[in-house]
């Protein structure tokens, strides 16, 4: 716990003293996703040298047996497939900031309001929701992903909500199935055992967090199917 305690306090205070270089940048979306990139570099560098967490990502296996290190034609991380991944903590979305070029996130809206930090967030396309006020204006969603995608950003969507323990299996919003078939984009799930080693609640555990792109799926999944692939290998 020891370890968890210097983590935590050494992981805020190097976004403190990243708050005015991130502020600086804010002048231009570029500059602002460099600076994110190169923070998001910093919090995997701090979680692997106090925490003991490193990551590997794995892609669709080519043949029956094993997962390959390199994807395969089946995985896409062009932007023409909307990324539906597993949420566990803040390891997960920041492996997956660096991995997908130009990626966006839908988030609360309440996200977007926090000084610098939010600001930075929305700079860079993400997409404040209000989940307070129940069901979510589909039809301007749609619009503002489809301005985003036509842009050349990749959607990174989190189906179950909000973040989730190991071994908990929450069902899948329907926003995610609405926004495939509109958009006509297939769907790439993402597994995680992040939860395992940095957990939403409680102590963090030396490990290698492990990413898991499954096969692509089409526009016309359905919620259990897209589950089922996200929870395959995730904790």
């Amino acid at each position: 716990m020891f370890r968890t305690i210097i983590f935590k306090i050494t992981l805020a205070m190097y976004f403190i003293a990243w708050t005015p270089l991130l502020g600086l940048c804010l002048i231009n979306k570029r500059l602002t996703r460099i600076a994110m990139r190169a923070e998001t570099i910093g919090v995997l560098f701090l979680a692997k040298t106090i925490a003991g967490i490193t990551y590997a990502i794995h892609y669709p296996p080519v043949e029956e047996n094993g997962i390959p290190t390199k994807p395969n034609t089946n995985t896409r991380l062009d932007g023409k497939a909307i990324i539906a991944a597993k949420h566990m903590s803040i390891m997960e979305v920041a492996i997956l900031f660096l991995t997908i070029p130009k990626s966006f996130f839908i988030v609360k809206r309440e996200l977007l309001w926090i000084p610098i930090y939010g600001w930075a967030f929305w700079r860079v396309g993400f997409i404040g929701v209000n989940r307070t006020r129940g069901r979510t204006n589909m039809s301007k969603l749609t619009e503002r992903v489809t301005d985003r995608i036509m842009n050349g950003y990749t959607l990174v969507i989190y189906p179950e909500g909000t973040r989730t323990m190991p071994g908990q299996r929450p069902a899948l919003k329907r926003g995610l199935m609405f926004l495939a078939q509109e958009l006509k984009l297939p769907i790439l799930p993402v597994g995680t055992d992040a939860g395992l080693y940095w957990p939403k609640r409680g102590k963090m555990s030396p490990g290698v967090t492990n990413m898991y792109f499954e096969n692509l799926l089409p526009s016309t999944a359905d919620l259990k199917e897209i589950a089922t692939a996200i929870n395959q290998h995730s904790a």
